[in-house]
């Protein structure tokens, strides 16, 4: 619960968003205010939309996302360690990168500006078996722009630096909208406002207010959304193929989604272990159904291993990661014949 002090603040952040808003993002929007509940809408937002005709690779996704940050003032930065260690055995987030200036009240961060960030996460939306729906996966690359600012217009210039970076992308503003509660929230010695932002009826990602509670003055956005989600939106193609690519039919979703995040894990050094973030690779790779893999696992350890290695070079070897890889999961067979 907010104590009145720290309520009053957030209410007096509340309260001036939309006129901030306003300013920043031009005439050319339709916003509506009701109550705590904000929705920012393009005027011509009915228009089709007409996916490209060719899908750029990740490499070229990743190259304008650069390009685009730089030029509205976020440079990118070098990416946190996978390995955390801190409140979380892993980084799930690039907003971790914060956590000087909004948990200790520092004035300092661990980085700044942009980052492509490969994180894990298993609270992806799952359906009736259990199953990750589409859009979602056990690991992936958080796109984000996180940093301290000096006040509201900067976050103001944060989200209209977006709509530019996601213009350079394909995206048109029309088919783009802003929603969400104005209600601040509060974790521990941190506080916030969450917007979300959306392409036609996809949630793409959110641009949250952070304020540490103790000194509200010392304030940082974190504007984040996934590369994989980012690119699924501009093209419309199948999210299968589109993550797994050739290997899309060659086994089942969730050994596929184990695989990709067993070699991100291990590219970093984070070796099978009884607990701790070993214990997390353990897990993932107990996921990979053995007989879908009897074949070996090389190709689809390999192709994982490009990807992740755009983000930043991993520690391993792909073959060394293969090795592993199967080598854990023949023994764990072994472990349930016994």
């Amino acid at each position: 619960m907010l104590t009145r002090a720290a309520s009053t603040v957030g209410d007096d952040l509340a309260q001036r968003i939309p006129d901030v808003l306003r300013t920043a993002l031009g005439p050319h929007w339709e916003f509506t205010v009701d109550g705590p509940h904000i929705e920012i809408l393009h005027p011509h937002r009915d228009s089709p939309y007409q996916p490209p005709r060719r899908s750029p690779t990740w490499r070229e996704i990743l190259d304008s996302l650069e390009a685009g940050f730089a030029r509205v003032g976020a440079p990118r930065d070098a990416c946190l360690p996978l390995r955390w260690g801190r409140e979380t055995e892993l980084t799930i987030s690039a907003v971790q990168a914060l956590d000087p200036v909004l948990k200790d009240g520092q004035l300092r961060t661990y980085r700044c500006g942009f980052m492509p960030q490969p994180v894990v996460r298993f609270t992806g939306q799952r359906d009736a078996e259990g199953q990750l729906i589409d859009g979602f996966l056990t690991s992936f690359v958080n796109v984000s722009r996180v940093q301290p600012i000096g006040g509201l217009d900067e976050y103001g210039a944060t989200l209209d630096g977006w709509l530019t970076v996601l213009s350079q992308l394909g995206f048109h503003a029309r088919h783009l909208s802003i929603y969400g509660t104005l209600t601040p929230w509060r974790r521990r010695q941190v506080e916030g406002i969450t917007l979300r932002f959306r392409h036609l009826d996809l949630t793409l990602g959110d641009i949250v207010l952070l304020w540490n509670t103790d000194h509200p003055d010392r304030m940082a956005v974190d504007l984040g959304t996934g590369l994989e989600r980012l690119a699924w939106a501009r093209t419309r193609a199948s999210w299968q193929p589109l993550i797994f690519g050739r290997f899309a039919q060659m086994a089942p979703p969730p050994t596929l989604d184990a695989l990709r995040t067993a070699t991100l894990l291990l590219g970093h050094g984070i070796s099978p272990a009884a607990r701790g973030a070993g214990g997390i690779t353990r897990r993932v790779i107990g996921a990979i159904d053995p007989e879908a893999t009897r074949l070996g696992v090389s190709a689809i350890v390999r192709a994982a291993y490009d990807y992740w290695s755009l983000f930043g070079a991993l520690r391993a070897p792909w073959p060394e990661i293969a090795r592993v890889i199967e080598g854990e999961g023949e023994a764990t067979r072994s472990a349930l014949a016994a």
